[in-house]
């Protein structure tokens, strides 16, 4: 309604170029700030337990996932075992990771992967992982990455399982030639508040996603500064809203 009387406004011609003027920027600041209302702004990872982001997917400890997704009124977590938390998995928690990945509320698995700095085995971390990437294929539910160290790895081992779910690197902070070699096979990349500004220009926009991790920055603010590094709108930067099944009524 207020558009409209803006629109209206600014054809009628007894206003003077002044106050017409005055009127398009304020009918151009209420287009954005309809956008920014309508626009998914959404965060593919984050611990912050109560965030209040409607498209925020809120990362669960397997330990008390159950409760949360009974308990809680937010729609969408992901789940998975970190390679930090690897020396600890016993065959009854990956047979309890299967049964809530199928829970509807949980929109991806993860984060997992291979770190360098895990006091588990590689070779243990690589067994863990390979778990979770056949429930990302079952569920057909993409797959959250953490990855520390261990690129060349985790590249091959995609282009071997030639996986359909998407892989998603949360977290980038490496180096664009880093960020080339993904793209080139196939990741997604997430940047959040700290990023290679380099990295970002060089990812194309439908290979990058945004996420907030363990930041108290708005997910808002994050958009907005990689848009500005993009030189883009906050809206061309919805790939991640494509990625991710949400359940809306």
């Amino acid at each position: 309604m207020i558009i409209t009387i803006l629109l209206f406004l600014i054809k009628v011609r007894k206003v003077s170029s002044f106050y017409r003027n005055l009127l398009l920027l304020f009918y151009i600041f209420n287009i954005q700030n309809q956008g920014m209302t309508m626009f998914k702004f959404v965060d593919i990872h984050t611990h912050n337990i109560n965030s209040t982001n409607q498209y925020a997917i809120i990362n669960l400890k397997l330990n008390d996932a159950q409760d949360r997704l009974d308990l809680s009124k937010h729609e969408y977590f992901s789940i998975g075992i970190h390679p930090w938390d690897v020396h600890r998995v016993e065959s009854e928690m990956i047979q309890m990771l299967e049964k809530l990945a199928f829970n509807r509320k949980i929109i991806a698995i993860g984060e997992c992967g291979l770190d360098k700095y895990s006091v588990a085995t590689f070779e243990a971390q690589m067994e863990v992982f390979e778990k979770q990437i056949i429930i990302s294929e079952n569920t057909q539910k993409p797959i959250i990455v953490h990855c520390v160290g261990y690129f060349n790895e985790l590249i091959n081992l995609k282009k071997t399982l030639k996986p359909s779910q998407a892989w998603i690197i949360h977290g980038f902070r490496g180096k664009p030639e880093l960020a080339k070699q993904l793209i080139m096979s196939g990741f997604y990349i997430s940047y959040g508040e700290k990023l290679n500004i380099q990295s970002v220009k060089i990812t194309p926009l439908e290979n990058l996603c945004i996420e907030t991790d363990e930041s108290s920055v708005p997910i808002q603010e994050i958009y907005k500064n990689i848009a500005t590094i993009k030189f883009c709108n906050f809206q061309d930067l919805g790939t991640s809203s494509t990625l991710f099944e949400f359940n809306e009524c």
